[in-house]
């Protein structure tokens, strides 16, 4: 199964949220608490990806976080591996010869082809298509979002 990690979540959504803000800085806090995140689990996903280059922080009274450059030129490929590292979908790697199956592995290419794609699909989505999504409705309070289907 394939499924991001809670910091890569929470790194697209603070994303989107930047995207949506456009050049308008953007606190940790203010982000952490507009969607429910812990504020210091927020800081660090934050600070990660401003090393990375994907965002810029500025100090002060109207300091914060920006984009680092336009939404359309960073996918959603860019976020998960700033955070995550690099998409894997099998234990092994190209030079992992550790494994007792790499010499008579037969799924080990295919697997490796598979991931290039999911990777390649991931970088064609930017966080600027994010952004375009309609924000989800809230949710009633104790009650669970749902949806109708047309019959």
């Amino acid at each position: 199964m394939l499924r991001f990690s809670k910091k890569a979540d929470y790194a697209l959504i603070a994303m989107k949220h930047l995207a949506l803000r456009g050049e308008q800085a953007t606190s940790a806090r203010e982000i952490a608490e507009q969607y429910g995140i812990p504020v210091e689990l927020m800081a660090k996903v934050l600070q990660r990806l401003a090393r990375r280059g994907l965002l810029v922080s500025s100090q002060g009274t109207r300091g914060g976080y920006k984009l680092s450059r336009s939404p359309r030129l960073m996918s959603v490929a860019d976020v998960i591996q700033a955070i995550d590292g690099p998409v894997t979908v099998t234990a092994c790697s190209t030079a992992d010869e550790k494994c007792e199956q790499y010499a008579t592995c037969n799924v080990r290419d295919p697997l490796w082809r598979i991931k290039e794609r999911i990777v390649m699909a991931l970088g064609t989505c930017s966080i600027a298509e994010l952004a375009t999504d309609p924000p989800a409705p809230p949710a009633a309070a104790g009650h669970a979002a749902t949806w109708h289907t047309p019959v």
